[in-house]
């Protein structure tokens, strides 16, 4: 694996969190370090980091508003 993917790990926090709950993706990253990319997507899934996650949970926040303000009144 090369420094800079080490490096890339380290620093981000969720890919780093991810990799040390789910280790068996180190075995593929010691083979290509271009399956660092696969592993980034697969954290965001995980974290629900992805803009549609974020898209719903604002969703969710608004339907909740809404629920509020129709028993407010």
């Amino acid at each position: 694996m090369k420094k800079e993917t080490i490096e890339k790990i380290k620093t981000t926090p969720h890919l780093y969190n991810y990799l040390r709950d789910n280790s068996q993706h180190y075995r593929y990253l010691y083979r290509d370090d271009k399956y660092l990319k696969e592993i980034e997507r697969l954290s965001k899934i995980a974290h629900k980091e992805r803009t549609l996650d974020r898209i719903e949970q604002l969703k969710n926040n608004l339907d909740l508003i809404n629920t509020f303000l129709s028993v407010m009144e």
